[in-house]
């Protein structure tokens, strides 16, 4: 699907694309192992993290909080931190202290004057706080890259024309983009290279002010 002539609404995930989630991610893991003198890797972190969480999201609808509690305790089983359970909370807790990027509050300013903007989030409406939002798991009772998210916000805006969708993650929404036929701008900050296999995004780009520039803002 090329990106429209005419675009009305653009869309954003969240954690990834506008918020630099990975480095909230480890800060919070890295201040929590502190506490037994333990120390993380970060790369492994991350690993660690998108793996278990993709596989507890695949399973019956959570709250996203509870996803992230269990999601910290996999990943100190793992790495053999004696975390205790109860501690777990740290992980949620941390979600209002990740970072957006450097570019993301200039870009979506730039962007707002021209179009309508929406979020869609595998979060929660609470751990979301005041961020404007439109579609949330805990609203479709769904996680990414499953439809539902896509679908509803194609309900709330009246249709997909000249709605252009625009995010970090390959697997949370570029894969579901292209099967529903929404043009997506891939944002790929970790310069992953795509197999000849997968899912081709309507437009790859390296950060928010190229996808800016892309949907003629600058």
């Amino acid at each position: 699907m090329p990106i429209p002539k005419n675009v009305t609404f653009v869309t954003f995930d969240v954690y990834g694309t506008l918020i630099d989630w990975e480095t909230g991610i480890y800060e919070a893991f890295a201040k929590e192992a502190a506490r037994d003198d333990f120390e993380i890797d970060r790369a492994q972190l991350i690993q660690l993290f998108h793996e278990i969480s993709r596989e507890i999201e695949g399973g019956s609808y959570e709250l996203y909080a509870e996803v992230l509690r269990r999601t910290a305790i996999e990943i100190a089983k793992r790495l053999e931190w004696p975390l205790e359970p109860s501690r777990s909370g740290f992980l949620p807790d941390s979600v209002q202290r990740w970072k957006p990027f450097k570019e993301t509050n200039t870009q979506l300013q730039k962007l707002s004057k021209k179009y309508k903007l929406g979020l869609l989030s595998n979060i929660d409406d609470k751990l979301l706080g005041q961020t404007r939002l439109v579609v949330t798991a805990q609203q479709v009772r769904s996680y990414k890259p499953e439809p539902a998210h896509f679908t509803e916000c194609a309900r709330r805006i009246g249709g997909k024309r000249g709605w252009v969708h625009v995010a970090a993650s390959h697997y949370h929404d570029v894969v579901p983009c292209v099967k529903a036929r929404v043009p997506v701008i891939w944002v790929n900050r970790s310069k992953q290279v795509l197999e000849s296999s997968q899912k081709k995004p309507t437009l790859e780009v390296a950060n928010l002010k190229e996808a800016a520039k892309a949907l003629g803002v600058s």
